[in-house]
């Protein structure tokens, strides 16, 4: 008798082996049904950036919640933006809205925490000046 596993593992692969040979029936990058202006590539791509241009974001907002420097190192962020400058030179390249876009936003992001980054290392460094 044949086990549903093996059954499930034939029709896997055999449906595998006929979508292979349906590479030209694939949609290409056609414009966005929901904004007719982009292609679908760039609409995923912006939806794709939203994650990963933010991931700085909850640094700063905790330096400003706690109005402290303290566990934050100025140079992560620095990297990243130097790096992401780099990605907002390569969108302009290779003409892509969703990178250029993005790695502004991030650009400014790190912009933001580094600078409050200083401020709060300064005023912590005065206030302690100032206790002693």
């Amino acid at each position: 008798m044949v086990s549903p596993k093996s059954v499930q593992l034939f029709c896997f692969f055999f449906s595998m082996i006929i979508l292979t040979g349906c590479g030209e029936l694939a949609i290409h990058d056609v414009d966005s049904l929901l904004f007719p202006g982009f292609y679908r590539s760039e609409v995923v791509g912006f939806m794709a950036g939203l994650g990963t241009t933010f991931a700085a974001l909850p640094d700063l907002i905790g330096m400003l919640r706690r109005r402290s420097s303290k566990g934050m190192n100025p140079r992560m962020a620095a990297i990243m933006g130097t790096f992401q400058i780099l990605w907002v030179y390569y969108g302009l390249l290779i003409l892509s809205r969703p990178v250029i876009l993005w790695n502004i936003i991030a650009v400014m992001t790190n912009f933001f925490v580094v600078g409050a980054y200083f401020y709060f290392a300064r005023k912590e460094s005065v206030d302690q000046s100032k206790s002693t």
